[in-house]
């Protein structure tokens, strides 16, 4: 996920003077509410509980921990301890929580506290919960690429080899898991009842890097995010067909589908929010890009209100840095480096997109 971070500030340099960077496009999405949220540290994944009303934001840096909000307020709910972090799984069934640290951290989702920790292989980066066996996938670039989970209980209930490192997954809530392989520049098909790789679906060179991963399981179509080009390819889910391709914004790391507004979204760290309309199961336009905020690369989906929540850093006021607690020798100010800079003082920007 992170090896694109140099490349990507190189090249949105090198768009912005000559003139190709991608326009923002009128629409009817905006951005509806900025709140700015304080603490040390960066960030990485976001994660809508849409049942419980929680938002999950992975903060990292010298105080690694996952903070929690109220969904509808933005309002801060608390926020469970960890070692250093990429996201959150949520289990509703079982009100069990797990955070890609390594160890893995268990939580419970009501009262947020530590349940247990769970030693895993790899490095773990995204995770996700696969509503079909009520199981959590913890994805890694190295090594196992895939560990899983019982939701229920937290044991190990086996790895899995996807052939390269993988980014986002998507479920179709029908047995089969879908994960982008970046390194491979190809979708691997998992059978999530026997724990194998069924698949691997090429991008054609197409699209390179892909980052992030939208589904329209109703109609069997997925929109794979890519790097180099920057380009929404769009697969056959059931074969790999590729049905077409689109451009979106520079340095993807997230997307997805809502299947209430038939659109598919990625958010870019060049500031800006890709939505493309599915017209037919045949036809695709991008239909608006959303200007956003510089790094505001992660995103969620809140399904009950159609809006797409990112996430992003900037520096402190001048007031605030002031104050704050040095960062760790070699760390940077919240906003540069990695997903939004490590360490020092800066505030967290979540921003909510909706017509």
């Amino acid at each position: 996920m992170l090896r694109h971070c140099l490349a990507f500030a190189v090249g949105l340099s090198m768009l912005a003077s000559s003139g190709l960077a991608q326009a923002p496009a009128a629409g009817p999405y905006k951005v509806l509410k900025t709140v700015k949220v304080g603490g040390p540290g960066a960030f990485d994944y976001v994660n809508a509980d849409i049942e419980a009303r929680r938002l999950y934001i992975a903060r990292t840096g010298p105080t690694p921990r996952m903070t929690v909000y109220n969904l509808d307020t933005l309002e801060p709910v608390g926020e469970v301890p960890t070692t250093n972090l990429h996201g959150a799984a949520i289990d509703p069934k079982s009100n069990h929580g797990f955070l890609s640290s390594k160890p893995i951290t268990m939580f419970d989702t009501k009262t947020l506290a530590p349940i247990k920790t769970i030693e895993v292989q790899g490095r773990p980066d995204g995770i996700l919960f696969e509503p079909v066996t009520e199981r959590i996938y913890v994805f890694s670039h190295s090594k196992p690429n895939a560990t899983v989970i019982d939701g229920k209980d937290g044991s190990i209930v086996g790895t899995i080899d996807l052939g390269g490192a993988p980014e986002q997954a998507v479920s179709d809530g029908q047995g089969h898991l879908y994960v982008d392989i970046e390194d491979k520049d190809n979708v691997a098909v998992v059978d999530v009842k026997t724990l194998k790789v069924t698949a691997h679906y090429d991008l054609g060179g197409k699209g390179g890097g892909p980052a992030g991963l939208g589904l329209d399981a109703k109609n069997h179509i997925l929109f794979v995010m890519c790097h180099e080009p920057q380009t929404c390819v769009i697969l056959n889910s059931e074969d790999g067909k590729i049905l077409g391709t689109l451009p979106i914004g520079r340095g993807t790391d997230n997307g997805g589908f809502n299947p209430a507004t038939m659109e598919a979204f990625s958010s870019q760290g060049d500031g800006t929010l890709t939505i493309i309309k599915e017209k037919s199961p045949t036809s695709f336009e991008v239909e608006q890009t959303v200007q956003t905020k510089s790094r505001a690369k992660t995103c969620t989906l809140d399904t009950r209100n159609n809006q797409i929540i990112l996430i992003t850093t900037e520096p402190a006021p001048a007031s605030v840095a002031a104050t704050a607690a040095t960062p760790p020798a070699g760390g940077d100010q919240a906003g540069a480096g990695k997903k939004g800079g490590r360490g020092g003082p800066g505030l967290l920007d979540i921003l909510v997109v909706g017509r």
